[in-house]
């Protein structure tokens, strides 16, 4: 190991300088407008869902209702599988369900959330839905990122959006953080505010790797009002891409017992949309 030398002034600056000359895609970054932005980060997000639609993975959500002291009084844990079966065709099922609820029920948008809609995808073809708003920027961990708050421009009915806040990677133009909440709630029926977080899981696109929610759902009217905490947790690991001719090992439905598949789809994986 050698002793550092000291360097001086002028030569950090002429380095700096030729550093952001040698970066033009840098420098066009930064020049970037706010509409820019939105366009190639939402194309970015098209691309993505594609991508998206071609792993398989394993998903585990913890439910669990706190008491006032913040104890954990109830909790249930849900496993879940996203499959190709030997056609090809992309399907996600219940392989593990442990604990009780007591005090709510999952619903089937629950379920809804937690496969589709709570691993948010803003894409192109959904952007005439919403109103988005440039907010600056933000260092998440140690990338730099834009922020962006969404809201649905109306809300129609029998549809669900997501309303809340994204952080865009200001190098790669792709969501890595989104935070917010499934709308409209209905009147026995409520969604928590949720955070999900991304990480590169194939070396170049950010995959959703977890998803944590920590809020108070109110049910009933002014005369029976009552208030649950709710928390959850959500992993998304063992990523896999499908690959046509490749072999794939899954738990069969019915007998529970692992099976290798030729996968050789006469079409593409169907791709689910994103919430509107």
């Amino acid at each position: 190991m050698t002793a550092m030398r000291k360097i001086g002034r002028p030569y950090v600056l002429a380095v700096a300088l030729l550093f952001l000359k040698s970066s033009p895609v840098l420098v066009a970054q930064e020049e970037l407008k706010p509409e820019e932005i939105i366009e190639r980060f939402a194309a970015k997000e098209s691309e993505f869902l594609k991508l998206w639609n071609q792993y398989t993975y394993r998903q585990d959500v913890l439910i669990e209702v706190l008491n006032d002291m913040g104890r954990v009084v109830e909790q249930k844990r849900l496993e879940f599988e996203v499959y190709f079966t030997n056609q090809g065709e992309r399907k996600t099922r219940l392989v593990d369900e442990q604990g009780e609820l007591r005090s709510i029920g999952i619903t089937e948008e629950d379920m809804q959330d937690f496969i589709e809609l709570q691993p948010f995808v803003l894409t192109t073809e959904h952007l005439p839905d919403y109103d988005i708003e440039y907010k600056g920027t933000e260092w998440v961990d140690e990338l730099h990122t834009y922020i962006f708050d969404v809201k649905p421009k109306k809300i129609e009915k029998g549809k669900r959006y997501f309303e809340g806040r994204v952080w865009v990677d200001d190098l790669d133009l792709q969501i890595v953080r989104t935070k917010g909440k499934i709308v409209p709630d209905y009147r026995d029926n409520k969604f928590p505010e949720f955070e999900t977080l991304r990480q590169q899981v194939d070396g170049e696109n950010w995959f959703p790797v977890w998803i944590k929610a920590d809020d108070h759902l109110t049910f009933g009217n002014f005369w029976n009002r009552r208030s649950v905490h709710v928390r959850e947790w959500i992993t998304l690991e063992d990523f896999q891409k499908y690959e046509v001719g490749t072999s794939i090992r899954y738990v069969g439905p019915e007998t529970g017992e692992e099976t290798d598949s030729s996968s050789e789809p006469e079409s593409p994986p169907e791709t689910k949309d994103p919430p509107r």
